[in-house]
């Protein structure tokens, strides 16, 4: 078969099929009788191999390769080829971030919009000191979308950097609470924390709520940082946690000093009591927290606290027992 034939039934233009054959790829190996050279059966087949690699993304050469090894594995090349997919694809969905947020900032004439490609670079740039910059830029000449702010939150690790990250979505207007929900929702505890300490930082009865709901999360971490933020808001229901957290060691002091604080409301001051002597009696024989238990009640301004705090002068844990007596002869 000549070659404008093979182009016209395969699809294949003429001027790609003797590129082939010049690489030495697809080279026609049967003769006319007038000694023309022509396409048989095999070269065919071997085109169609050539096309077929082509639509999976290898290069020419590539290709060449794989076809002139014997020991030529497919599921190898298949595996890499998949990698160099998901690679493309997570730079062109990275791309299609960028331009959304550029989009998100409204950029009237290209010195905005390059702006924003500026903070955008800052906020990804390796260096803390360089993105806590971004962080702080004024944004009266370049508006940062809180889309933006609220994505670089959700993925620093730098507290310092956080910390004006923070700061900058508070203050950026439009909706910060519902551009966090991707990281309330987060797989990664360490996310959800950090989507927390933001959502602290945002007024309202809405950030509120949010607060109340993460005290439900999983990790002890996450669920402790929304009991200070909704302690600290006068949320009863951060109680439980904040008792939690003095047994556990985990912030107990400032968990303790917000029970206090929560207690001085007479409606709050009872539950309290009653969930602080609940984990004295539940923590049996450990000395530890029965002691972070025991200054937790010299925070609570009540006759209730320090009576509870006189009969542990006679508890069973020497320990806790002289504590409770070094608290109850304080003046």
């Amino acid at each position: 078969m000549r070659i404008g034939e093979v182009a016209r039934r395969s699809g294949v233009s003429a001027r790609m099929l003797r590129h082939y054959d010049n690489l030495g790829l697809v080279r026609p190996t049967g003769r006319s009788t007038n000694g023309y050279r022509e396409y048989s059966t095999e070269d065919i087949r071997r085109i169609f191999h050539v096309e077929g690699l082509r639509s999976l993304g290898l290069s020419l050469r590539e290709i060449g390769s794989a076809l002139a090894d014997p020991a030529f594995t497919p599921s190898v090349l298949v595996g890499d080829l998949i990698q160099r997919t998901e690679d493309r694809l997570k730079r062109d969905q990275e791309l299609l971030e960028r331009l959304r947020m550029v989009d998100a900032s409204a950029p009237v004439g290209w010195e905005a919009a390059l702006g924003i490609v500026e903070l955008l670079h800052g906020f990804t740039s390796p260096y803390a000191a360089r993105r806590q910059q971004a962080a702080l830029a004024p944004t009266e000449a370049v508006p940062v979308p809180a889309e933006v702010l609220a994505e670089a939150v959700l993925a620093e690790t730098d507290p310092n950097v956080a910390g004006a990250l923070r700061w900058a979505l508070a203050r950026a207007g439009g909706d910060g609470l519902a551009t966090l929900s991707p990281g309330l929702r987060s797989s990664e505890a360490d996310v959800r924390y950090r989507a927390i300490l933001a959502v602290a930082e945002i007024p309202g009865e809405e950030a509120t709520a949010e607060l109340v709901r993460a005290l439900q999360d999983p990790d002890l971490t996450v669920r402790g940082q929304a009991a200070r933020a909704a302690g600290s808001r006068g949320v009863p229901d951060a109680v439980p946690i904040l008792v939690e957290m003095i047994v556990e060691g985990v912030n107990d002091v400032e968990a303790a000093e917000i029970l206090g604080t929560l207690s001085a409301d007479q409606g709050s001051a009872d539950p309290i009591l009653s969930a602080l002597a609940g984990a004295l009696d539940e923590t049996g024989g450990d000395t530890a927290a029965r002691l972070r238990l025991t200054q937790a009640l010299v925070e609570i301004p009540t006759d209730g606290a320090r009576e509870l705090l006189r009969r542990l002068t006679d508890d069973a844990d020497k320990v806790v027992a002289r504590l409770a007596s070094a608290f109850v002869k304080a003046p």
